[in-house]
């Protein structure tokens, strides 16, 4: 690994950090511009003014806004979350376990759609222009034209109403067996893969076509190489970085699509956790969700193009 490459992976290792921090500001204040004061929101339309200002000065709600999110973020980098407005527990004991079972819907979800996707992605790229490629093009473009929610609902209509193979919500934390398991999984999964994987099919299948229009693929075919040895050595090595890329940015769709399927599915994870501190204004927990959720985007898009700068052959 030479300097170029050690200097542009430090830069954007850098680039990542300042990104956080910028994430950081935004999410705090853009929690404190809610409408609403929490504490009367706390203590209800009863409560007086005495004690209103009491419970400020308690939570430190009366301290400037600036001061209040340099002490969060140092918090924050200790891994110290706060405490709950509304369940006085810690945030970190809160979040722990719905956490766990949104990474346990994503993995599944990624274990089954990236081989399907980089298989189908790469395989329409070969064989363009064909039947074949035109019905996973097809595919692809009816599945991004649908919101998560329709293809949320059409699964509950299929397999849970008429064809009564799944239940409709995804009850995780009452299963008892492996074919509980894989009933409480099938629908955020199906509903997660069936998004995920067209946008991968799109990006993986571009990125492998750019790379076999480029003259050097062009010039191993005139040489006689075989077109798998062609797309097996020439190709996919150089078409990494993208497709590295292209995961990375489907995976992190999933950030955005568990919350819609989390809900309508009542899958007890993070997303749910986050939407129900909304609507009780349970402002540390909020925070605390939106950056978990942009850490992980975050971390998806700094690994790609980690990836993609160390792959890249003409930086080596």
């Amino acid at each position: 690994m030479n300097s170029l490459i050690l200097r542009l992976a430090a830069k954007r290792l850098v680039i990542a950090f300042l990104t956080l921090l910028f994430v950081a500001f935004t999410i705090f204040f853009a929690t404190e511009m809610l409408p609403g004061d929490v504490a009367e929101v706390l203590l209800g339309q009863a409560a007086t003014p005495e004690a209103v200002a009491g419970l400020r000065t308690a939570m430190n709600l009366d301290q400037p806004a600036f001061l209040r999110f340099i002490y969060w973020l140092g918090e924050l980098f200790t891994g110290d979350f706060g405490v709950s407005y509304v369940n006085k527990l810690p945030i970190a004991d809160l979040i722990g376990g719905r956490l766990a079972n949104s990474l346990k819907l994503a993995g599944v979800t990624a274990v089954i759609s990236v081989p399907i996707a980089l298989a189908l992605g790469i395989t329409a790229a070969i064989k363009r222009g064909t039947l074949y490629d035109r019905i996973v093009s097809i595919f692809t473009i009816s599945v991004i034209s649908v919101p998560e929610f329709m293809v949320a609902t059409i699964a509950v209509i299929v397999f849970a109403v008429y064809l009564g193979w799944l239940p409709a919500l995804s009850m995780a934390n009452e299963v008892t067996s492996i074919g509980g398991l894989l009933k409480a999984f099938a629908m955020p999964v199906i509903t997660l893969s069936f998004v995920v994987s067209a946008q991968m099919i799109r990006m993986s299948r571009a990125a492998v076509l750019e790379t076999l229009n480029t003259p050097y693929v062009e010039m191993a075919l005139l040489k006689g190489a075989s077109r798998r040895r062609m797309v097996l050595r020439h190709a996919l090595p150089n078409a990494l970085g993208p497709i590295v890329n292209a995961v990375a940015l489907s995976l992190s769709y999933l950030l955005g699509g568990v919350i819609i399927v989390e809900t309508i599915f009542n899958y007890p994870g993070i997303a749910k956790l986050m939407l129900d501190a909304v609507s009780t204004r349970d402002l540390p927990l909020i925070q605390s969700c939106a950056m978990i959720f942009c850490l992980a985007y975050l971390l998806l898009i700094t690994i790609a193009d980690l990836v993609a700068i160390i792959s890249n052959p003409r930086l080596q």
